[in-house]
């Protein structure tokens, strides 16, 4: 993609944490350190069971007073009920906010129509809303929270041009980026199996979060043994949950693909011995060859 271009992503929807404890109140739960966003300053994170398997991932920015939470549309409701079982207390509401539209802009030049830093979280105000430099990986381009009403005006004004949101499916699918539940199973899913240390979704020095102990035993102990890694597909898209094997060999499973592209959980080992015994890795009749991403460090 060489175009600045901007998808809005029906998919996602936003939830906002406000309250004089609403910092407080989603530092205990999340993976990330929530003190640390502010007008200049997106995150990523996630909100795991107390067992450390993930629930739900979203990216945290700051407007109007108040934390917005960019989510998967389809379970915000259940994330709503979940963070709010654990308000007790707190001075904080989790409300929705069908009012506001998330959007994607990526494309050579996009972060600079946005007036954003190539950093991953750099955030800015924009038109009522606020952009952000996906905090994960500054290539995956620039999201945006926005008036649901005015949002595709404010990002034509900055000079992008709408696309379609499968053009953002298929870049996410080429950097290795997972997609929410699409790519992690709930109340199953590691997150250190699917890149969360290296994209900036665990902070190891924030203190106590919920199923932080299995999540840093993991990252300690050196016990990851599956990677959710890119994978290009000769023949057709296995469906999500596919086996993937080498030989008769279970070697892992698939998740989300497009267009010839997808991400697959895989075994390392498995890995390692397809690429130094030239054997191929097929899913159903779909053979598939991975890749590591840049940015990871297995």
């Amino acid at each position: 993609m060489t175009q600045a271009v901007f998808a809005v992503l029906r998919d996602r929807a936003v939830l906002e944490v406000a309250g004089d404890d609403r910092v407080a109140f989603l530092q205990g739960l999340v993976s990330t350190d929530v003190e640390t966003a502010g007008p200049g300053r997106a995150l990523h994170a996630a909100f795991l069971t107390a067992q450390g398997k993930y629930l739900h991932d979203f990216f945290i920015a700051e407007f109007g007073g108040a934390l917005v939470l960019d989510c998967e549309a389809a379970r915000a409701d259940d994330l709503r009920k979940r963070l709010s079982i654990y308000r007790l207390r707190a001075k904080a509401t989790v409300e929705a906010r069908p009012d506001l539209a998330v959007a994607a802009a990526f494309g050579e030049g996009a972060l600079d129509a946005l007036k954003l830093a190539a950093e991953p979280g750099a955030a800015a105000p924009l038109e009522g809303g606020v952009a952000f430099t996906d905090p994960r990986l500054a290539a995956a381009g620039a999201r945006a929270i926005l008036p649901a009403e005015t949002a595709e005006a404010a990002l034509a004004k900055a000079g992008l041009a709408q696309c379609e949101a499968a053009a953002y499916d298929r870049l996410r699918l080429e950097l290795g980026l997972p997609d929410g539940s699409r790519d992690m199973v709930p109340e199953k899913s590691i997150l250190l199996e699917n890149g969360f240390e290296e994209l900036n979704g665990v902070d190891w020095d924030k203190g106590c979060f919920l199923g932080q102990e299995l999540t840093a035993r993991t990252h300690y102990r050196g016990l990851v043994k599956k990677r959710l890694m890119p994978v290009a597909i000769d023949g057709e898209a296995p469906a999500p949950g596919t086996v993937v094997r080498l030989g008769d060999k279970e070697a892992g499973e698939m998740r989300s693909s497009a267009d010839g592209l997808g991400l697959a959980l895989l075994r390392l080992d498995a890995v390692e011995a397809a690429a130094r015994d030239g054997a191929p890795l097929t899913a159903d009749a779909a053979r598939l060859t991975p890749r590591k991403p840049d940015w990871a460090a297995y």
